[in-house]
């Protein structure tokens, strides 16, 4: 677009502005926008820049703030001088919107100890939750009742995760073993996994658009390895062995990297097909406890979104999953973000660099749950601090901090359209937090006791949570 010469009438009603991406790519050049221009006039102008045949909604961004009223609005309020170039960012939004759930729809007994994680299918219509019972239960959603006990564990269900194909659930115990799951039957498949020697802390999936059906997971254990395992083999192809402490957490990314965080304050970056050391991250002075990568939610519903469609083969669902995260990630390169008990957190690239790319300070006490947004466009962090705070996901610039809590908080997760935050406390209540308002939407009291576990459903509608007081919650907006 060609920027025109302004004319004398129009000195004091435009300002000359830059509009880019969150990457900071421009979109054309720098152009006069009359000062009476808002969001809606902006959206317009992106669409028409961008030649999207369907208009797609967007949300405007100057210094980390968002934009909702007119332009002079903005410059008067923060006193701008007009002489300079005002740097726009445009951050696309979902077109679905998920409403904030408000009421709990059912408590449901059944576990006899604590519930320690819970986890909503990729395709969001069936939860399971591990408990210190040392069962792993699986719910009906529609009549919200038990649908089967998995009994086989010798100790407590710390950790389960689905495969994103939905065709796998694996539970990881305190004892260390890891048994695999038949959803739709509840039966076990096969043998334990055997091999950790101490309890397991993390396991995560290769990614569906990287190989369909799934066959192969990651495992993080406190006796200090990760192991890859092939489900239809049932055993350990790959051990990568080089923390000299506990493994923490662990990450399989979208480029097939695998991310492992320790107490001995390191991240390593693996290559998953012989299990060798790629790089080592080194910054934080203290035990990392959590990672959280920027295209995680792709990842974890793989080819299944808000629409609710089913796949025929394998090769369909590869395929769409392939579709959904290059969508997803764009030219940008995948981020990682790490949180620790110094109380900070650091935003990597670990493709581009083994330096930080930012480092996130603010939290008064260890950082134990860090959370990219669905759209990789925020990042969450849950604190012993009472707090949770948000901060920008390309920049790691700090944005804002929810504060409400009286207890440490200990998991949050987001609702698929990024607009909403939900966090669970040890003070035994869940809340919502809207991201735009920065404020708190609804508080969520019910629980007798300490909330260990919250998962937002990826299809928006449901929240679970579970805790001490030994029962599954379902919520509902």
């Amino acid at each position: 677009m060609e920027v025109e010469a302004r004319p004398e009438s129009m000195n004091t009603n435009t300002v000359m502005c830059l509009l880019t991406d969150p990457e900071g790519t421009p979109l054309g050049s720098s152009m006069y926008i009359p000062q009476t221009a808002g969001p809606l006039q902006l959206q317009e102008l992106v669409n028409k820049l961008l030649n999207n045949e369907e208009k797609l909604p967007y949300a405007f961004y100057i210094e980390d703030k968002e934009l909702m009223a007119q332009l002079e609005t903005y410059l008067e309020k923060n006193k701008v001088s007009v002489e300079k170039t005002l740097r726009i960012i445009y951050q696309p939004q979902a077109i679905f919107r998920i409403r904030p759930v408000n009421r709990c729809s059912s408590t449901i007994a059944g576990h006899t100890e604590a519930v320690l994680t819970v986890a909503f299918s990729p395709d969001g219509r069936n939860l399971a939750s591990g408990s210190g019972d040392t069962t792993v239960r699986l719910w009906d959603l529609n009549t919200q009742t038990p649908l089967f006990t998995c009994t086989g564990h010798k100790n407590w269900v710390l950790s389960i995760t689905w495969s994103p194909d939905g065709k796998h659930l694996i539970s990881g115990s305190k004892a260390g073993e890891l048994l695999c799951w038949d959803p739709q039957t509840g039966m076990q498949s096969g043998n334990p996994l055997t091999g950790h020697k101490k309890w397991i802390t993390g396991i995560s999936w290769e990614p569906v658009h990287l190989k369909s059906p799934c066959r192969r997971f990651v495992s993080s254990s406190k006796d200090g390895d990760a192991r890859i395992w092939d489900v239809l083999l049932k055993k350990c192809v790959i051990c990568l062995t080089g923390h000299t402490l506990a493994v923490t957490c662990v990450k399989w990314g979208g480029d097939g990297l695998i991310y492992t965080s320790s107490q001995d304050c390191t991240i390593k970056v693996w290559e998953s097909s012989q299990g060798k050391l790629i790089r080592e991250l080194k910054g934080h002075g203290h035990w990392v406890n959590s990672l959280a990568l920027s295209t995680e939610y792709v990842l974890r519903t793989g080819a299944f979104d808000h629409t609710g469609k089913q796949f025929s083969s394998p090769e369909e669902m590869k395929q769409a999953a392939l579709e959904r995260y290059n969508k997803m990630r764009g030219n940008a390169p995948e981020r990682l973000v790490s949180g620790s008990d110094d109380f900070t957190m650091f935003l990597w690239e670990p493709n581009v660099s083994k330096h930080p790319k930012a480092r996130l300070t603010g939290h008064q006490q260890l950082v134990n749950h860090v959370y990219f947004s669905p759209d990789g466009q925020w990042i969450a962090s849950a604190s012993f601090d009472k707090s949770v705070k948000l901060w920008n996901g390309t920049t790691g610039k700090f944005v804002a901090a929810f504060r409400g809590h009286v207890g440490p908080v200990y998991q949050i997760s987001w609702s698929a359209d990024s607009r909403l935050l939900l966090s669970g406390s040890k003070d035994s209540t869940l809340k919502v937090w809207d991201v735009h308002k920065q404020k708190l939407k609804q508080d969520l009291p019910g629980h007798a006791d300490e909330v260990f576990a919250v998962d937002w459903s990826p299809d928006g509608e449901k929240v679970a949570s579970g805790g001490r007081d030994r029962v599954l919650k379902l919520w509902m907006n």
